[in-house]
């Protein structure tokens, strides 16, 4: 089978059993040049392989041997015409989307929910955001996806939008259908972009949401670290040609690239494409049975709630990944955020992420039943310690209409500014961005106009105690905003 074949990681040891002596970089040579206790902690088959691209490696900004080879087998393993590695991260590739598809005053159509890459990409591109709401979940405080219908009006008002973004599966693993979302932005000839962060593995399994190849997105940005088995920080970009410039897509990707690209994370790619592509559904299986326990048995406790298929069935939740435990902690009268310090102080256990109401558990091929039970085992003893307090008045989590643009991103980000109070910012417009969690969304970017339903919903919110981020000023005292230009006189 070709899927077996790890051109690159073998390339490597190859390499290393030649042993030549190095006069090349990195300078530790092997570890025999660092401190000898980080070297006795890695090891020395990891440092063997911590290499530069000399000639017998390939080059990841033009490669031709099995540099080449490894990201043409993740294609096929994919499901994509193109896989590039990425070892910037997601947000590298996220990155390499939007800068390779929009030009300085193109629309993008993007969620407001979207990572912080995202608008980081759309300030460098100087691109025009077109604002969707995700749906909001008022229960659980989270957002969900985008719908078609959300899509089709965007599409409607915006049919000469350079692109559309996409999340999906979402952080919490929800996912809208994408496939009618894909179909409807092509019948416009406008390319979509996914932000698949959290769904390397969904494509490997039949009760798993689609993947954005098997879609028809046309790019996909997808962390191979997160949820697949390589090293923090490294991804793949999948590309479908057609709708997009692949030829740009790799110029723009060698532009955002380091040249001194780490073969232990481009290793760990390798080896990690042939493991799912070997044993994906297997994995996926295994981690979907541990799941279907774990949230069994979470929703025997009193006052926890484990979100299920019952979630389903509306346009923005179309399909779930079920390892993903978001588990509802408001009725035992305490926050998400009190509940993760009290379980890494009483059970040494560190949750993916907690908000006012939930915590997140990733279930993976990692996790056994001792792993699972010792969480399951936790979350009955923090029932019990908390049995009797009372429950806690819910919080609204809603959303602002979305403010007026009237700077692009880019011009805002990079205006003159002056700071001013909060209070008398109404009418400006805001050179940062303002977001409360939950839900994490922003209430402002740069370029938009300060209204004054913006500062009265962050004066409500900071009020009910949720915390406001984004700003210079951490106490959102005061804001900053493009400065005003004084008439010159004679």
């Amino acid at each position: 089978m070709r899927q077996a074949q790890t051109p690159l990681f073998s390339g490597l040891l190859e390499h290393v059993k030649r042993n030549p002596v190095q006069f090349h970089i990195p300078g530790h040579k092997k570890g025999m040049g660092m401190n000898p206790t980080f070297r006795e902690f890695l090891g020395d088959n990891a440092l063997s392989i911590d290499l530069i691209n000399i000639a017998p490696l390939d080059d990841l900004h033009h490669p031709k041997a099995m540099i080449k080879e490894a990201q043409e087998l993740a294609a096929e393993a994919f499901g994509a015409d193109h896989t590039f590695f990425s070892v910037q991260g997601t947000s590298g590739a996220i990155m390499a989307m939007i800068m390779a598809t929009c030009n300085p005053g193109d629309k993008i159509i993007v969620p407001r929910n979207v990572h912080k890459s995202v608008l980081a990409a759309i300030i460098f591109a100087g691109a025009i955001p077109v604002f969707i709401h995700p749906v909001m979940d008022e229960k659980l405080g989270i957002a969900h996806g985008i719908t078609v219908k959300a899509v089709q009006k965007a599409l409607d008002k915006h049919p000469d939008a350079a692109a559309l973004l996409v999340i999906n599966p979402t952080y919490f693993g929800i996912a809208g259908d994408l496939r009618q979302i894909v179909r409807t932005a092509h019948n416009y000839e406008i390319p979509v972009l996914v932000d698949e962060a959290h769904g390397v593995h969904i494509g490997f399994h039949e009760n798993m949401p689609l993947s954005a190849m098997q879609a028809g997105a046309d790019m996909a940005a997808t962390s191979v670290h997160k949820l697949g088995g390589s090293l923090t920080q490294s991804s793949i970009l999948n590309v479908r040609e057609g709708l997009v410039d692949v030829n740009r897509v790799k110029t723009i990707l060698s532009m955002l690239t380091t040249t001194s690209t780490s073969y232990i994370l481009l290793a760990s790619l390798d080896m990690a494409r042939q493991h799912l592509a070997l044993n994906g559904h297997a994995m996926a299986e295994q981690a979907m049975q541990l799941a279907a326990s774990a949230r069994e048995q979470i929703n025997e406790i009193p006052r926890i709630h484990c979100v299920g298929s019952e979630i389903l069935g509306k346009p923005a939740t179309f399909a779930m990944d079920s390892t993903k435990l978001l588990i509802h902690v408001r009725e035992l009268g305490i926050t998400g955020w009190e509940v993760e310090n009290w379980l890494r102080d009483k059970y040494n256990i560190e949750v993916e992420m907690s908000d006012l109401y939930n915590i997140l558990c990733f279930i993976t091929a990692g996790d056994t039943e001792e792993t699972v039970s010792v969480l399951i085992n936790a979350l009955r003893h923090l029932a019990i310690e908390f049995a009797h307090a009372e429950v806690a008045d819910p919080i609204k989590v809603s959303l602002p209409n979305i403010p007026s643009l009237s700077l692009s991103p880019r011009d805002a980000f990079y205006a003159e500014t002056e700071i001013v109070p909060l209070t008398e910012a109404a009418g400006r417009i805001i050179t940062e961005f303002i977001m409360v969690y939950p839900p994490g969304i922003p209430i402002l970017m740069p370029g938009e106009v300060v209204t004054q339903e913006n500062i009265d919903y962050i004066m409500e919110n900071l009020r009910v105690g949720l915390p406001v981020q984004g700003p210079e000023d951490e106490s959102l005292q005061t804001v900053k905003v493009v400065k005003r230009q004084v008439a010159i006189l004679d």
